[in-house]
């Protein structure tokens, strides 16, 4: 059962019209809040890219994670994990095989299927999603320095909790 609190204006009006589902609209303030979180972040990354070709996108990043977590996985196989169409995947994949003129994946013809494509990251990507990590280290480390140790504790309890409702909705989706 949702609680309601009622309002300053019900208080002195006792009409049900001014009721307001408190948990709810804290609820969408917080989910407002993340969205201007997330973009924030986005917009300070964007800023601090220098327009390098060596720097990743979004998708980049993810494709090369993905792909460090594993010594080769087909295009598909890429492309489920992280979440983008097809078409997108293999615009991925082409950007990331002469990006700034080096070769971040190396692409080759599946042993057993060839209809499908495997990929493995080079040396050179991996320095790049080294890289790449550690300016979004840097980021972070930036920003929980500001916190004193009990909103730091507060903190990754919450992180704790979020990571495991995704994960619990990730098994959920496959």
């Amino acid at each position: 059962m949702v609680r309601k609190r009622m309002t300053h204006q019900e208080n002195r009006s006792g009409s049900p019209a001014a009721m307001v589902d408190e948990p709810e609209k804290q609820i969408s303030q917080m989910a407002d809040k993340i969205v201007e979180l997330i973009k924030l972040a986005s917009v300070a990354r964007a800023r601090s890219r220098s327009g390098r070709p060596e720097e990743l996108t979004e998708a980049e990043f993810l494709t090369l994670d993905a792909l460090s977590e594993g010594a080769e996985l087909t295009v598909g196989a890429i492309q489920k994990r992280i979440g983008v169409l097809p078409a997108q995947m293999s615009r991925v994949i082409r950007t990331l095989e002469s990006k700034g003129g080096d070769a971040y994946v190396s692409c080759s013809i599946n042993a057993s299927d060839r209809r499908k494509i495997d990929v493995r990251m080079t040396a050179k990507g991996e320095r790049s999603l080294r890289a790449y990590r550690a300016v979004r280290r840097r980021f972070a480390l930036g920003i929980l320095e500001s916190l004193n140790e009990t909103e730091r504790d507060q903190f990754m309890s919450i992180l704790g909790r979020i990571s495991q409702i995704i994960s619990q909705a990730r098994l959920a989706d496959t």
